[in-house]
């Protein structure tokens, strides 16, 4: 065969794993959540073995994409206190967040960055957050918020295949125990491995993964950043996605610690349901299709504050 042939197949072959690697897909995200929501993670409560199982993988993932660590490593170990039931003896478990980044090409821009975040723990067996009474049972979470972790990885891939368009800097965080109070991303904020001024916007996501038949997403804090809201409805109505955007009503996960901070925020969510916060929110709900909108919507919107001079910075929402 003409070698020139074969070095046009050899080229193909490449540019189509390129593609296939920063591409965000069903089959992925419900690969993720089927990991994280599964009964041998035990409800991915703080300390122990499934914590560290579930660290681990994704810490693996971050590694395989290509995702670069901060000095003290992808992980950043704390100590959680655990809320439980009344008459029951406190609890602390040693957890953590797990960090990556890509850093931007422009030579002043780079040191600005968007960090894109989302807590993978849940609530174990059950305990006083739950809605249900049931303990000893695992509470899957595949919603909440084993949507938004494997939204976390996706968008980290896709946003790794662009690398070489950003201006700005890209975090991404996945935070340990939310659930007991916003532990990790206050821990984040208090221990930043970057300087807080640095961090232009912070987008959250938690439950990301049931996305109604009019396709809304629903987002708080778009007010916090120049013309937010003008740009999360524009863009979100340009990808198929119905937004419902709030200038403020900051809301109440991880996304808070980093207001409080004076830094711009983004809270993404797609609705709240009856198995929120009980055995039940298995990866039976889950919208797939929708879930993938969703991740394509924050990527797009990543993407192009991270590839664009825009100024940026912080605006006070009631």
């Amino acid at each position: 065969m003409d070698s020139k042939y074969i070095l046009l197949g050899l080229c193909c072959l490449y540019y189509l794993n390129v593609f296939s690697q920063g591409e965000i897909t069903v089959e992925e995200l419900k690969a993720h959540i089927v990991f994280l929501s599964s009964d041998e993670n035990l409800g991915r409560a703080p300390g122990g073995h499934p914590n560290r199982q579930v660290v681990r993988y994704i810490k693996n993932e971050f590694k395989a994409m290509g995702l670069r660590s901060f000095k003290r490593g992808f992980k950043q170990k704390f100590d959680a206190k655990i809320r439980v039931d009344k008459g029951m003896p406190e609890k602390e478990d040693k957890t953590c967040n797990v960090i990556g980044f890509v850093e931007g090409n422009d030579p002043v821009l780079k040191k600005e960055v968007i960090l894109l975040g989302a807590h993978y723990d849940h609530l174990g067996l059950g305990g006083p957050s739950s809605k249900s009474d049931q303990r000893g049972v695992v509470y899957h979470g595949a919603d909440d918020n084993a949507s938004g972790t494997s939204a976390l990885l996706e968008i980290a891939e896709y946003i790794m295949a662009q690398k070489d368009q950003l201006k700005r800097s890209v975090v991404f965080v996945a935070f340990g125990a939310e659930e007991q109070g916003l532990l990790g991303s206050r821990y984040f904020v208090e221990h930043p491995p970057v300087r807080l001024t640095q961090i232009k916007l912070m987008i959250n996501m938690d439950m990301v993964g049931r996305m109604n038949a009019d396709k809304h997403v629903y987002m708080n804090g778009a007010g916090t950043f120049p013309k937010g809201v003008e740009f999360m409805k524009s863009l979100g109505e340009s990808l198929g996605v119905s937004p419902i955007v709030h200038a403020g009503s900051v809301g109440g996960s991880d996304h808070v610690s980093f207001y409080k901070k004076n830094i711009s925020v983004l809270g993404m969510h797609t609705g709240a349901h009856p198995q929120y916060h009980t055995p039940e929110d298995t990866i039976e709900f889950i919208n797939f299709e929708g879930q993938k909108l969703v991740c394509e919507y924050i990527a797009q919107a990543i993407l192009r504050k991270a590839t664009s001079d825009d100024a940026m910075y912080f605006i006070y929402q009631d």
